[in-house]
């Protein structure tokens, strides 16, 4: 593209953004610029802020940890894990370093409010790496990671799908602001979480996408009520899906989720 087209792109980008975070009353938008570089975030959270003001928490992907390998991918993993495990942490270290200076531009601009660090780590049946390993091979680097950005200033939410159980206390330890999905899927009941660390984190998510996309109307009344029911009491709880509106998800379903938020969702004036 010449840039005038590039500037069109741009401000066309932050247009739907900012049309979508008011249309269904989100308190956040998720930036994803196109090209994935620093200087074309920075374009975009500046026109973004430009329109909108500090209405909406701005952020973008921000992990730079080992996520669960792509089927061709994990064979090779696994024998990395056995055969040069410290070849890998300096890969974890140099991934962390790298985000790390990233966030240090973001930081000297302006105009992002924190990062949603989206490796997913965790099967429905459970982490990709046993816990052990999970400790010694993501845990110290997402706890740098975390460390880094909240010295900058940011906020740091902490996404996984899947049964984050296992592992939910090297999670906790490395001192994320939020904690999402907490997927039923995956067996993750919020009641639990939020007993065990409702007054360590922010939790966020437990609507089950997989109802909204195949389940009856009651049943995804019953998830969105069960996330609130036991995310509310106290504060600390961000409603939302456990992942994300998907293509091909019909709309209507998340307006229902939304429409029981709006009723139900509300605390009661002090």
């Amino acid at each position: 593209m010449e840039e005038k087209e590039r500037e069109l792109h741009r401000q066309e980008m932050a247009q739907v953004f900012i049309a979508t975070a008011e249309r269904f009353d989100h308190s956040a938008i998720f930036l994803h610029p196109n090209p994935n570089t620093v200087e074309e975030t920075i374009r975009l959270v500046d026109i973004v802020r430009e329109r909108s003001g500090d209405r909406y928490f701005l952020m973008r992907h921000g992990d730079a940890t080992f996520s669960i390998p792509n089927g061709s991918e994990m064979q090779a993993f696994a024998e990395r894990l056995h055969d040069e495990p410290h070849k890998l942490k300096q890969e974890a270290q140099r991934m962390v370093d790298d985000a790390i200076r990233r966030a240090e531009q973001y930081q000297a601009h302006g105009g992002l409010d924190g990062f949603a660090l989206c490796a997913d780590y965790c099967f429905n049946t459970g982490p990709f790496l046993g816990p052990r390993r999970f400790s010694e091979f993501v845990t110290p680097y997402l706890a740098q990671l975390t460390r880094a950005y909240r010295d900058l200033g940011f906020y740091v939410i902490k996404h996984t799908d899947g049964n984050i159980m296992p592992i939910l206390d090297d999670l906790l330890s490395t001192q994320p602001h939020a904690l999402h999905s907490l997927d039923p899927q995956g067996g993750v009941d919020i009641a639990e979480v939020k007993r065990r660390a409702g007054d360590q984190v922010c939790l966020i998510g437990n609507v089950s996408c997989g109802l909204l996309d195949t389940g009856t109307d009651a049943e995804v009344i019953e998830s969105a009520r069960y996330a609130l029911r036991h995310g509310m009491p106290g504060g600390g709880y961000i409603f939302s899906t456990s992942n994300c509106i998907y293509t091909g998800m019909r709309l209507a379903r998340y307006e229902l989720m939304l429409n029981i938020w709006r009723r139900e969702g509300v605390y009661p004036s002090a």
